[in-house]
């Protein structure tokens, strides 16, 4: 009747096809900036490790039509009032992980057609759940694309002989990309490759190669790393944190000289923090963070930075204990200095 016409396909009942029955559950945790960030977005180097303490995960499973379950909690849609929904939505912010699952589905689509990845015709149903405090700079948007990311691969039967350990990375900031979300590639790479890594993110190199050099450091590394009194403490509201915008990525652009040195300087507080793990030195380590935070404070300044932020890193060197951002703001990385004499 009127309009195109298009060829019907019948399709049996999905019990009556051949049926993935398969439930995935992937999981991705947040990670922590340990050493060079903020270069990672400046041809820096940096040292990442990811924590157990947060994560996020996804379930995945084959299903007559494509599924993306909105979360009760992170995606609501129905309050008790506007005193409920004033609540949530300053706690919680407007933007929920439906939206990440939708863009990871369409990039997902988009790079198996650039890459000439023929996938089956067959649906899924796909949920989220996480536990990363959100808006403190733990990679929490980033853990949820790439739990669904790697479910994705688990699903379409896909490995790295199809889509390379060194080049997800990059998809995944796509993702966030897609949705103007600010963001480097420390995260992603991190998140991927898990465990503690270092960074290399060299311009030519990344010309070249389309990615960056990136290495899994020794797992008796990781080991010692885990073993020191570290922590991590956030903000609880971390809505007012930062309100200045910095203009350190349009001076960098412009070739502003302090922006250059500051990141060379980043670059080679990783390189220095790589050798002072390897050595054990933990004191050494220490020294490297609090010299990472105060670089980093005097480049972007104090109202960049927020009062919120200065006052947990004020604490925490208050008390004895170095301390920089693990990410963009909001939490704050701390390290107990080894005991001496005077301690």
């Amino acid at each position: 009747v009127g309009g195109a016409s298009q060829p019907v396909e019948l399709r049996p009942p999905i019990s009556e096809r051949g049926v993935d029955c398969r439930h995935i559950q992937t999981k991705t945790f947040a990670r922590v900036g340990l050493m060079g960030n903020p270069s990672d977005g400046f041809n820096g180097k940096t040292i990442a490790v990811t924590v157990r303490n947060f994560w996020a995960s996804v379930e995945l499973w084959e299903s007559d039509q494509l599924r993306l379950l909105p979360h009760p909690l992170y995606d609501p849609s129905a309050f008790s009032g506007l005193a409920d929904l004033h609540f949530i939505g300053r706690r919680e912010g407007y933007y929920g992980g439906t939206r990440l699952l939708m863009a990871t589905c369409k990039r997902f689509q988009e790079l198996c057609t650039t890459s000439g990845i023929a996938l089956p015709r067959k649906n899924f149903t796909a949920r989220y759940d996480t536990n990363v405090p959100r808006q403190v700079g733990l990679a929490g948007s980033s853990a949820i694309v790439a739990s669904l990311f790697q479910a994705l691969l688990e699903f379409y039967d896909l490995s790295t002989e199809h889509i390379p350990l060194e080049k997800q990375p990059s998809f995944i900031l796509s993702v966030e990309q897609e949705l103007g979300i600010q963001a480097g590639l420390q995260d992603r790479v991190v998140q991927v490759y898990r465990g503690l890594v270092y960074m290399d993110f060299d311009a030519e190199f990344m010309k070249e190669h389309g990615h960056g050099r990136y290495e899994r450091m020794s797992r008796r590394s990781f080991e010692w790393l885990a073993g020191l009194p570290m922590f991590i403490a956030y903000e609880s509201d971390p809505s007012d944190s930062g309100k200045i915008h910095s203009n350190v990525r349009t001076r960098w652009d412009s070739g502003d000289k302090e922006v250059h040195d500051a990141m060379r300087h980043f670059a080679d507080l990783a390189v220095r923090a790589r050798q002072a793990i390897e050595a054990r030195d933990h004191a050494m380590l220490a020294d490297l963070m609090d010299e990472n935070f105060s670089t980093r404070r005097n480049l972007y300044g104090d109202g960049c930075l927020g009062q919120k932020n200065l006052r947990m890193i004020e604490i925490c060197q208050r008390c004895g204990a170095a301390a920089k951002f693990p990410g963009s703001g909001g939490a704050v990385l701390g390290l107990c200095r080894p005991e001496g004499p005077a301690s």
